[in-house]
């Protein structure tokens, strides 16, 4: 087994915004699909599938250098840190064609029971996962606590929004946050940091709120809930920092 993975993605017209850039989305999407082939190729016994468990991110930060555009080869690189009471973090790094560095990301995962989709801790999983540590990866992201937000509307989760686990997927978390500002925001700015909190699941024909505020220092605050009885439970938030 691989203590780090590799993987290249080519990128084309699929996965770029209308001015040729990769979407950071995609960056969400590229970083799981790695994770879960390296997951693979561990060959854990048992595992999770056979215990009826699957992986699910609950925290997730991305740190961008540079978006590639279309029709650069981007490298990826992954590996398992060393897993924590609660989670089994997972850092990547992306390089250019040069070696240069694109953007680099870490995530949180945990492993939840697909019935109940309660959380099972990794002591209690029986799921062992050897982590390591290069000494480049970036710090574990923070709780991120509720703000208050000056704008606000709705959205409700619908089938493509849905992943294979039956929830709304974590990139298009990202895909929402990034509709609520105009093209030309997204033409004259670049995501430079995003950090993301997972705090409960979105299923389909969930009608959500978005609490959402720019300010003028390029910071997106985005926070997510679903009414419940007689309150609003909070279900995503993120920090988007954007920069000239």
């Amino acid at each position: 087994m691989e203590s780090v993975y590799q993987r290249e993605f080519t990128v084309d017209t699929m996965v770029t915004d209308c001015f040729g850039r990769l979407k950071p989305s995609a960056v969400l999407s590229f970083v799981q699909e790695v994770a879960g082939q390296h997951f693979d190729r561990m060959a854990l016994n048992p595992t999770p599938e056979n215990k009826g468990l699957m992986w699910v991110i609950i925290r997730h930060r991305v740190q961008i250098t540079r978006l590639p555009v279309k029709g650069e080869t981007i490298r990826l690189e992954t590996w398992p840190m060393p897993t924590t009471r609660v989670a089994y973090p997972r850092s990547v790094v992306a390089y250019d064609e040069k070696g240069q560095e694109l953007f680099r990301s870490i995530s949180l995962w945990v492993l939840m029971d697909r019935n109940t989709r309660a959380m099972v801790l990794p002591g209690k999983s029986g799921i062992a996962v050897a982590g390591i540590l290069r000494g480049n990866e970036l710090p574990s992201p923070n709780s991120l606590a509720p703000v208050v937000c000056s704008a606000h509307t709705g959205r409700r989760v619908c089938f493509t929004d849905l992943d294979v686990n039956d929830h709304m997927n974590n990139a298009r978390y990202l895909e929402w946050a990034m509709d609520l500002l105009p093209s030309a925001f997204h033409g004259s700015h670049r995501l430079q940091d995003v950090t993301m909190c997972y705090l409960g699941e979105a299923r389909e024909g969930d009608n959500l709120s978005i609490f959402w505020e720019l300010n003028a220092d390029g910071l997106l605050r985005m926070d997510i809930q679903r009414q419940e009885k007689d309150s609003q439970i909070r279900i995503f938030t993120a920090d988007l920092h954007y920069g000239i």
